[in-house]
This record gives structure tokens, sequence and C-alpha cells, in this order.
């Protein structure tokens, strides 16, 4: 079995400035510079046969390059106890159509729609046990974030290998995003 997800990778500049963004809070895990990213379908654990036929299903998709508006932070869940810190994307229509794109290649081969809906967000960091006080703290000084747009004209398909360092994320395939 292997733990798949598909993801548009950031630009150097926007992985640099957001790095260690939530690092210094109490129980916070950051996410690695290098594997920073923005997840439009988790697909989880398939098998071997399967993750040849997504991969071929994933060729398929046409869509625009996106252009990539990160704005503002946030936290999972809303309310309740933090768990994740998050920069925010803008939701573009060309975002979404990819996204929807993506969700239909996958569902020919089998894999169910999501039931969540698309919040887009690129994870910052994990959280365990951090104090809400400096969550808030967290958000007021970093409400006014925003990195200077740009363009991804790739699609990307990940494999997770969860470890008790975290996970590491590999790229398995990538598919260039065209005029339609």
């Amino acid at each position: 079995m292997i733990r798949l997800f598909a993801a548009l990778q950031l630009n150097p500049v926007s992985r640099k400035l957001l790095n260690g963004l939530g690092s210094h809070m109490p129980g916070a895990r950051a996410v690695l510079e290098e594997q920073l990213h923005l997840t439009l379908r988790f697909i989880g654990e398939v098998d071997g046969t399967t993750f040849l036929d997504l991969k071929d299903s994933l060729a398929t998709v046409q869509a625009r390059p996106v252009c990539i508006s990160i704005k503002g932070v946030g936290h999972f869940p809303p309310r309740g106890k933090p768990k994740v810190l998050w920069a925010g994307i803008e939701p573009t229509a060309e975002l979404i159509i990819l996204r929807n794109k993506v969700n239909s290649a996958l569902n020919q081969v089998g894999i169910e729609p999501e039931k969540r809906k698309f919040h887009p967000h690129i994870t910052l960091a994990r959280l365990n046990n951090s104090p809400v006080s400096r969550v808030a703290q967290f958000l007021t000084e970093n409400s006014f974030l925003q990195i200077p747009p740009f363009t991804v004209d790739i699609l990307t398909l990940y494999s997770s290998t969860l470890t008790h360092k975290g996970p590491i994320h590999t790229i398995e395939a990538k598919y260039p995003l065209l005029t339609e």
C-alpha cells in the first residue's frame, strides 16, 4: 500500500518566507521548508494497481496554470483545540477548476470524492497541546501575512511515508498544466 496526495509545489521564495512560521510555539512541530505545499486532494492508501491507474488518470488532467496568492493564517479545527496552523490560499476559479478535474480523474479509477469542503491552505505546523493563548497570539501577529502571488504550472503526485519524526513526502509523478 502507498499513501498518496495530489498537490501544487510552492515557489522557493514562498517556501523561504513561510519556513518556520509557528515553530516557536510550545507543542508545535513545523513542516520542513522543502515539504511545504498546497494539497489539492489527499488520496490515502492505495494498492499498486490502483497507484498505476491513478497515475495514468492524472496524466489526462488538462487545466491552466494556477496563480497562487497566500494571505492570512488560521488553524484547524476552527473551533475547539487547535491541531494545525496554516497559511491561507485565495480560492481562485482556476484553483477550484483544477481541483475538480483532479477529483474527476481520481473518480474514474474508483477513488471516492472527498466529503470535506475544500479549504485551500498550506500547513505550517502541527500542534500538540499548544496553549490557546499562544495560538491566538500567533494569529494576531500574522493576520496580515501576504506573500507575492506566483504561478504554478505543474501538478504533483506525492507519496507520504509516516515516521516518528513526521511524514516524508516523495514526488511520484509530475504533470504539466497547459492551456486547454
